[in-house]
Order: C-alpha cells, then structure tokens, then sequence
C-alpha cells in the first residue's frame, strides 16, 4: 500500500490567502488597512491614500475579501473596510506552526521578537 502526502484541507485556503495578498496594491491596501485597525477606512480613503482608482480599488477589495482578509460594511452611502484579523491571525498561525513549530525551520524567537 502506497500512501501518499496530503497537503491538510486548509493549505488550499491558506494558499488562496497568500495569493490574494501577493500583488503590491493588494498588500498596499492590507497594510493601509492594518495601520488605522481597529476603524478601518471609507473606499475614497483608501483611494486617496494609495492613489488608485475606484473600479481598481473595488477589484482588489472583492479579492481580499472573498479570501477572508478584509471585511467591507455598508455605512449609509458609504463602504468602510477592515483588516480581518481573524483570517490574518489563521494565516499566520498557519505559517508560524509550519516553519517555527512542526518543522522548526525557524527560530521561533526570531520572529516573534523585535529587538
């Protein structure tokens, strides 16, 4: 009997993160995102802020949020975004048990403190 390695169901859903945060704008946005947690900001703003038209903007916001890395709600006429921090803190689990944890590729100090 041959057994074959598996990736874990989640690899795929934590691939899909990756690549929805793997262009420069998308990352832009997320870290944009990141900095004015927990409030978030309105779409013009984060428009202003990186220099990007809306109908760009509103493609790489439908990206990370179907991948469950921002989260846009509806403010009267207005959408405001939010980094997800649950997804963000799942991706980085993920990746943090892979190189530090299981494997320990990584020392787990090297990441975790900034001295």
């Amino acid at each position: 009997m041959v057994t074959r390695n598996r990736k874990p169901p989640a690899a795929a859903r934590f691939a899909r993160m990756l690549a929805a945060m793997g262009t420069e704008p998308r990352l832009a946005i997320v870290r944009l995102l990141l900095g004015a947690h927990p409030e978030g900001l309105v779409v013009g703003e984060i428009a202003a802020e990186l220099g990007m038209a809306a109908s760009t903007l509103s493609h790489h916001l439908d990206k990370l949020r179907n991948e469950g890395l921002v989260t846009v709600q509806r403010e009267g006429t207005f959408l405001r975004c939010t980094a997800h921090t649950a997804g963000l803190e799942e991706l980085l689990g993920f990746l943090y048990a892979e190189c530090c944890t299981r494997n320990k590729a990584v020392e787990p100090r090297r990441v975790t403190c900034c001295a």
